[in-house]
This record gives C-alpha cells, sequence and structure tokens, in this order.
C-alpha cells in the first residue's frame, strides 16, 4: 500500500514519495491496530481505520536517470535548501573557513 494515514481522515501521511510502499505485516487480535512496514524499514502501528492506496505511488525509478549537467542540480536543490554547491573548506579566504590560504587550491 501507499499513502498511508497515520491518524484516521488525515489524508495520508506516510509512503508518498515517488515509488514508495508500505507493507502491512499484520493486525491486532481485537481488530483495532494495524501494524504496517515503512520504506525505511521501520516499523508502525497505526489504527486499523485508517486509509491507504492499494499499489505502488508513481515516479519509481526517477533516481536511476543520471543528473548529467551542473543546472539540473542547481534547480533541484534551489527548492529544496541551500546546500548545494558544497565549496571546501581548502578553497576558501583564510577569513572564511579556518582551513583556507596557503598557495595550493587542490
Amino acid at each position: 500500500v501507499s499513502m498511508c494515514e497515520e491518524k484516521a481522515a488525515d489524508r495520508g501521511r506516510l509512503a508518498r514519495a515517488s515509488g514508495c510502499t508500505c507493507l502491512v505485516v499484520g493486525h491486532s487480535d481485537d481488530g483495532r491496530k494495524t501494524r504496517i512496514r515503512l520504506p525505511s524499514g521501520s516499523r508502525k502501528t497505526v489504527p486499523a481505520t485508517c486509509r491507504a492506496i492499494v499499489g505502488i505511488a508513481a515516479g519509481g525509478g526517477r533516481l536511476d536517470k543520471p543528473v548529467l549537467k551542473a543546472g539540473n542540480n542547481y534547480h533541484k536543490y534551489r527548492v529544496k535548501r541551500n546546500c548545494w554547491p558544497k565549496v571546501r573548506g581548502s578553497a576558501m579566504n583564510p577569513v572564511e573557513h579556518p582551513h583556507g590560504g596557503g598557495n595550493h587550491q587542490h
């Protein structure tokens, strides 16, 4: 299953990314709780009233294609967070990093 709810009627919180799935491991004896295995491998207990979509979320294999150019990475990380490009400390000036300065840039 994919897009599984954590609490009843919360519109799906778990396994929503492309190609992700949850696996129903089992149900409790009284039928009130359901145990699912998340994409990370951890197991979680959710109420049995929670809904889910049968099948895999679309877009699997998205990361198999190579990025090919820096512009694609730029646009990918621009909408996420400021963690790209990563500049080495030895390539910086002494005022910017403890490893900065010196004659050799490599």
